[in-house]
């Protein structure tokens, strides 16, 4: 019989960490370097973590990880699928071909232009045909591009109100392409906006076999380990879903990173409102948490140069870590990076005989930095003799620079001018100030906060959306709102939840400007979760 410990793990830029919690303890974490491959960054902090706490592997009943597989890929353009694009949406649609706007090289990792078709097909708002599906126009599509491509991206115009076009292009697709060619239908990714839906389902259809073989690396590595517990993947919003249905929706992963580190420090700090400040040995990241829960982007989310519609949190990135390369001359500052000696750090820093100042120097310059924290393998400082070198003015004016880079990050990602609390996590929030920041009620820096991410993939709860159009003239309110909640759940049992414990946590509702004339009409929005 499993016991009750979760595992969990976040990938950042520099360290993988991974934690063991049981109940609301933290009872073994580690940090390993992230390798080139992410998964085994993950496979060699999950043998850390059970050589270090002598846990019984079948006392686990759940693995959880935050991912950057799905960036990195796109980002890279490394290991995409190849991938035939089919838009139902000819003769009303041809204006603004599939890709357009795309970076070439991007273009070109997918498989180019030659694989793209507008069809005849799709649906008005009200969902009327606009004209009738060309179905011998898919066949031919599908037979023209078999052998060359291994994914498949469909996007119907309005197919978020009436999917039925889309459906049956994925019953020719399969029946022509195969079992083995993986199908992408974008009324299961985003909202109403073509080009942005477009943009990303064919995101998602391009990273179905990286986010594949990352699944049944760990399910494997696992087994081998023997752990039985599932896998599940962080989401964009915080919440998690089972690795299966990961594999088939991998787009919902890009900003799993900091939505976890999110939920971590809600957990850990007990603030579900205020500012999170995640910093790491490259990069800062800040979000706003509402009850618990990173605030969604409300504008359009650029991933790897394309622009999308896909729900992110809303974040704000900086060039600040406990590695960013510190600009000077003489006593004055330049600037703080973007450059940073990342892992590298006990290697160049000036802190371990290294010649570049950092963050990391500054802060041991000035005393803030005093302690090595178990978790890491090195001490904070080898040769405090090259720190002491450091002018102190320069040390002055650079801690004041950092301070105000912090301060005015927190600013932006502001709503209301009153000081709000802020949550320092990461492992570089050892080297940032966290005294008198302006605009906060003070910084709170929680136990076990230099893995508050790797402990936000362990509390995170089973969580879907569902999306529809009401038009308000032939249809009653309350029953359509109870359809977009019933196929919420819908998705919450797909993501691998208990649909009778199923909690509606937020229903939205937007005006809806397609419709002509004086017709009425409201978008609603669900989002879900296991209770």
């Amino acid at each position: 019989m499993k016991g009750n410990i979760r595992v969990g793990f976040d990938v950042g830029g520099t360290f993988t960490d991974g934690v063991f919690v049981q109940g609301n303890n933290v009872i073994a974490k580690t940090k390993s370097l992230t390798t080139e491959d992410v998964t085994t960054g993950i496979i060699n902090a999950l043998d850390i973590l059970l050589n270090k706490s002598k846990i019984n592997p079948a006392e686990i009943a759940m693995v959880s990880f935050g991912t950057t597989h799905t960036t990195n890929a796109i980002i890279e353009r490394r290991n995409l699928n190849q991938v035939g694009i089919l838009r139902l949406g000819a003769p009303a649609t041809t204006a603004i071909p599939p890709l357009t706007g795309w970076p070439q090289e991007l273009k070109d990792a997918i498989g180019g232009e030659r694989n793209v078709y507008i069809l005849r097909g799709g649906s008005e708002y009200d969902g009327r045909d606009i004209v009738p599906l060309d179905e011998k126009a898919i066949a031919d599509a599908c037979k023209e591009m078999k052998g060359r491509i291994n994914s498949v991206a469909i996007t119907g115009v309005f197919s978020p109100m009436k999917p039925d076009h889309e459906e049956r292009a994925a019953e020719i697709a399969k029946e022509i392409l195969g079992e083995d060619v993986h199908i992408t239908l974008s009324h299961k990714i985003a909202s109403i906006s073509i080009l942005e839906r477009e943009n990303s389902t064919i995101l998602n259809a391009a990273v179905i076999n990286v986010m594949r073989r990352a699944v049944s690396a760990l399910k494997a590595a696992t087994k081998d380990r023997g752990i039985a517990a599932p896998l599940f993947i962080v989401q964009n919003d915080g919440s998690v879903m089972a690795a299966d249905y990961a594999v088939d929706y991998p787009i919902f992963t890009v900003a799993s990173g900091p939505a976890a580190s999110v939920r971590g420090a809600v957990f850990l700090s007990k603030i579900e409102n205020g500012v999170v400040v995640d910093v790491g040995g490259t990069s800062t990241d800040v979000a706003y948490i509402v009850n618990g829960f990173p605030r969604e982007s409300s504008i359009t989310v650029n991933i790897g140069g394309v622009k999308t519609n896909i729900r992110c949190p809303d974040l704000l990135s900086i060039a600040l870590g406990g590695g960013t390369i510190i600009k000077n001359k003489g006593n004055a500052v330049l600037g703080l990076g973007p450059e940073s000696v990342g892992h590298n750090l006990v290697r160049l820093g000036r802190s371990f005989g290294g010649p570049i100042t950092t963050t990391h120097d500054i802060a041991v310059a000035v005393g803030h930095l005093n302690e090595r924290l178990d978790i890491f393998e090195t001490q904070f400082v080898t040769h405090p003799e090259n720190v002491a070198k450091l002018s102190p003015e320069l040390v002055e004016n650079a801690w004041a620079e950092i301070k105000k880079t912090v301060e005015d990050v927190i600013d932006q990602m502001k709503t209301t001018a009153e000081p709000i609390p802020a949550i320092f996590i990461g492992g570089g929030a050892m080297v940032v100030p966290n005294k008198n920041i302006k605009g906060t009620t003070g910084v709170i820096k929680p136990e076990h906060f230099e893995v508050g991410g790797a402990v936000g993939t362990t509390i995170a709860e089973i969580g879907a959306y569902a999306e529809g159009v009401v038009d308000l003239e032939i249809e009653n309110r309350e029953k359509a709102i109870e359809a977009v909640i019933e196929k919420a759940k819908d998705n919450v049992q797909a993501a691998g939840g208990i649909r009778e414990t199923t909690e509606v946590i937020d229903i939205e509702e937007i005006p809806f400007a397609y419709m002509p004339g004086k017709r009425e009409s409201i978008r609603v929005r669900v989002k879900a979760k296991i209770s």
